[in-house]
């Protein structure tokens, strides 16, 4: 499938891409990216330490403004966002005119306004960034975790403006993959992708940080995704988040809607 073929289901599309990027929680201080890098730690310890950091919590409940921008086109809006780690994560657009969830095995999607569903799995996700998703990978993004588990291969490392830049040793021929770890909380500062063949690149670039019941979790993301001459740009800001609390999932697919078939 062609970027422009996505394309054309763009409401959807728009919703998965926002579904990866979602995370904040309230009572929350902003980290200052104090730390300095060194060249003397290894990338077995930095691994070690961003694994470490990854973000404990049951729950979460948020609101985010996100704001998208694809050639002149531009809409920005506050969705609700509910999340029940490694089980679900829910979004609700504004009096509930669209609505998704996703497990582990499903990605399911309606359009109150055109009438419309979704019910599959990750394709669609997949081709628009790039990569095979799955509901690991689309977590650790949201929580600022590498997509892969480093210690499966041997990573180099260096330091680059202040981050630990970390690459496979072995690059994939047909994909590039880089991550930039913040030296103060051992966080991505940046993930990036990049398929030559396809022209195709993927960056997602953790502005701030906040740290929140002694978690270090996003506060500011911005995604961009490139094929071609066609870009993607997508802005978030979080607030109004809180973790761990009694949490409902309601998702019921409208009878009479008319379901949206990807080929």
């Amino acid at each position: 499938m062609t970027f422009n073929q996505i394309m054309k289901h763009y409401n959807i599309v728009v919703t998965f891409v926002l579904m990866t990027l979602l995370i904040n929680c309230k009572s929350a201080k902003s980290v200052m990216a104090s730390g300095e890098a060194s060249d003397k730690l290894s990338a077995k310890q930095v691994i070690k330490q961003h694994e470490k950091n990854d973000a404990d919590f049951k729950t979460m409940q948020a609101k985010v403004r996100i704001d998208l921008s694809q050639g002149e086109k531009e809409q920005g809006a506050t969705f609700n966002l509910r999340i029940e780690k490694d089980k679900v994560i829910w979004l609700s657009a504004p009096l509930g005119l669209a609505r998704m969830m996703i497990t582990p095995d499903k990605v399911r999607f309606y359009n109150k306004q055109d009438n419309e569903y979704f019910d599959g799995d990750y394709k669609l996700l997949s081709d628009f960034v790039g990569v095979d998703l799955d509901y690991s990978k689309v977590q650790n993004i949201l929580l600022g975790q590498a997509i892969y588990n480093l210690k499966d291969e041997p990573h180099s490392i260096s330091v680059n403006e202040n981050s630990y830049a970390l690459q496979p040793k072995d690059q994939n021929a047909l994909l590039e993959l880089f991550y930039l770890i913040n030296p103060s909380h051992f966080k991505m500062d940046s993930l990036q992708l990049f398929q030559q063949l396809k022209r195709r690149i993927l960056q997602v670039d953790y502005k701030s940080y906040q740290e929140v019941d002694q978690q270090v979790l996003p506060k500011h993301i911005r995604i961009i995704a490139v094929e071609d001459a066609d870009e993607v740009a997508i802005t978030m800001e979080f607030k109004s988040t809180s973790l761990n609390g009694d949490l409902r999932f309601p998702f019921k697919i409208p009878s009479g809607y008319k379901e949206i078939v990807i080929k």
